[in-house]
């Protein structure tokens, strides 16, 4: 199937969509972002946080339920406070702009899903933070950080094997030419892989993608059933390309030395602040858990600061896996169709303002990486 047929006119009228759509979601995400962040200070500095703790105080003794329940109301509050706004993005927006395959009822059986998966990995790092937090006192950002990271290597390991089979059906593809084509390629980039996956993704969004996933002996090279469906052989040969090249060029490594550099920086400074800030609201000491929502406050102001200088990193490196895949399959044309309709198919701003680029994007705006692939020799 070849890229599909459009007048300037039809163009238009999609990236005006597309753009009423991204900045919709855009706004939206940032007036969520503000008000969480002017709530929770309100919540502290008003004294809420230190009237939730004394009232679970008088039912429970042990520390590390305290911990679990008022972080348990505090989730729930703020899942009643902001489900409409979640209604409204992640599922009425995308059915207004056509692109959910979701029943409303399925929305919120993949949200529940979401929801348990998150518990069943969340409260034993709660608790496992907490627990760091009283047995090294300040110093707590080091050894939390060290443990950080090494559950982030083994989340990367089980993910394609244990989490992704719980929302997705996971199987071998069928169409055996594409297949060799792409452990060709993997194998000039380095990689064995002994299978090509895809996923039914098309059970939940109109949306297309392709991933490579996992670590060790766990990696994996995903195809949305949504890709496989509206692209030619060539076109999707280009899409896993780019996503070897990110292995080539090593981005992965690279990426797990910058978020784990950054993982302990964070954690240093929102220590730092959190104890200098306990005084402030009249908190006695950094185990307190009334205190606790500073650190996320803390961690919100420096995520302002760290997101730019992440994003810009992320482009880089995209643009780096752009060029291997032009030069490794020698179809830049191929490739610069993919994009094009990748874009319009989930509805992407082609050109966004460069200071929403700059600040937001972790990919290339479509429009800059098909200038910069076209300026390739």
């Amino acid at each position: 199937m070849g890229a599909k047929k459009c007048n300037r006119a039809d163009l238009t009228l999609d990236n005006t969509q597309a753009k009423k759509y991204s900045n919709t979601k855009l706004f939206i995400g940032i007036g969520e972002g503000i008000a969480s962040f002017i709530l929770l200070f309100v919540f502290i500095a008003f004294g809420f946080s230190t009237h939730l703790e004394n009232y679970l105080r008088t039912f429970f003794i042990n520390d590390y339920l305290i911990f679990l329940l008022y972080l348990f109301v505090l989730g729930i509050a703020s899942s009643i406070l902001f489900s409409p706004v979640n209604y409204y993005t992640g599922f009425y927006l995308e059915h207004k702009y056509n692109l959910s395959n979701q029943t409303f009822w399925k929305w919120i059986w993949e949200g529940c899903k979401e929801t348990l998966v998150g518990l069943v990995i969340g409260v034993p790092l709660l608790l496992l933070f907490y627990f760091v937090m009283r047995s090294f006192g300040i110093y707590w950002w080091l050894p939390f950080a060290v443990l950080m990271f090494i559950v982030s290597v083994f989340l990367a390991q089980i993910m394609p094997i244990v989490i992704l089979p719980i929302f997705y059906k996971v199987t071998p593809i069928e169409n055996e030419n594409l297949k060799t084509r792409i452990i060709a390629l993997s194998k000039n980039a380095g990689l064995k892989v002994e299978n090509v996956f895809k996923f039914n993704m098309s059970k939940n969004t109109k949306k297309a993608n392709a991933a490579f996933t996992g670590l060790g002996r766990t990696k994996r090279i995903l195809l949305g059933d949504t890709l496989l469906d509206n692209y030619t052989d060539d076109e999707i040969e280009t899409v896993i390309a780019h996503e070897l090249g990110h292995y080539k060029k090593k981005h992965i490594i690279k990426n797990i030395f910058i978020g784990t550099v950054s993982s302990f920086l964070v954690f240093f400074l929102m220590a730092q602040l959190h104890y200098i800030s306990l005084t402030w609201f009249g908190f006695n000491n950094i185990i307190q858990v009334a205190s606790l929502p500073l650190l996320a406050l803390w961690g919100a102001l420096i995520g302002l600061v760290q997101e730019p200088i992440s994003n810009y990193i992320s482009r880089k490196f995209e643009y780096e896996a752009d060029q291997y895949a032009v030069q490794s399959t020698n179809k830049k044309e191929a490739f610069i169709s993919t994009l094009e309709k990748l874009t319009e198919q989930n509805l992407g701003d082609k050109e966004p303002h460069p200071l929403v680029e700059w600040f937001f994007y972790s990919h290339p705006s479509i429009k800059n990486r098909i200038e910069a692939i076209i300026s390739l020799q």
